[in-house]
């Protein structure tokens, strides 16, 4: 629950997002997604995850490249660029969101994705507001992901659950992931929040990261 103070820092970042978005990332098992869907609950947005929307393309259309695409995805590597583009980009400008602001996880986690997914936000009026950065240990990681086996949560999700997969997640995270984090970085953008906290700590944090930086932003 929050306390009055906390909703009132709620009602100004929903005034400030508008109809912008807010991109989310971190290393597996980080939490993006609880983050995301909680954050996105809270100021009325809309959760879109590209493993979704891949995995939703893979079963109800046709096209050879987007079920390439999905099982590329399903396997623990990121799906290919141009794939990638393909697919997920127009979903950023499609009619279905316009006019909602966006909360996504880890949308363009390949450096050369970025540019496109900016633009494509941007062209469906969904401009980047800010990017999170979930920080959590390898160690952690492996961790949470002992605690989660056996968790009913993870059906259909077999990266989550294949140990190989997981460690393929992590080497992607390094080598590919972490080079577009620098990109937001550079652009003034990136809010870093200790993703190790019990979970309402790390909501906590990122209101209180948001708020401030919401409220500090040059015009």
């Amino acid at each position: 629950m929050y306390n009055l103070y906390m909703e009132d820092k709620v009602i100004y970042i929903k005034n400030w997002l508008g109809s912008g978005s807010i991109n989310i990332f971190g290393i597996q098992f980080s939490g993006k997604d609880t983050v995301g869907k909680r954050l996105a609950d809270a100021v009325g947005a809309e959760f879109l995850s590209s493993g979704d929307i891949v995995r939703s393309a893979r079963d109800n259309s046709k096209d050879s490249s987007i079920k390439r695409a999905a099982q590329v995805s399903e396997s623990g590597a990121l799906t290919p660029m141009e794939e990638f583009i393909k697919l997920i980009v127009p979903y950023m400008y499609d009619e279905k969101i316009a006019g909602k602001a966006l909360v996504l996880s880890s949308v363009g986690r390949w450096i050369g994705e970025e540019g496109p997914v900016l633009e494509g936000l941007r062209k469906g009026s969904h401009d980047t507001k800010a990017v999170l950065l979930l920080n959590v240990s390898e160690d952690e990681v492996w961790h949470r992901w002992h605690e989660a086996q056996g968790d009913t949560r993870n059906v259909g999700r077999t990266d989550d659950i294949d140990k190989e997969k997981v460690a393929r997640r992590i080497s992607e995270f390094k080598d590919k992931t972490l080079p577009v984090i620098e990109v937001y970085r550079g652009m003034g953008i990136l809010l870093e929040i200790d993703g190790q906290q019990d979970r309402d700590s790390v909501f906590s944090d990122v209101i209180d990261r948001l708020y401030a930086f919401a409220t500090t932003e040059k015009p």
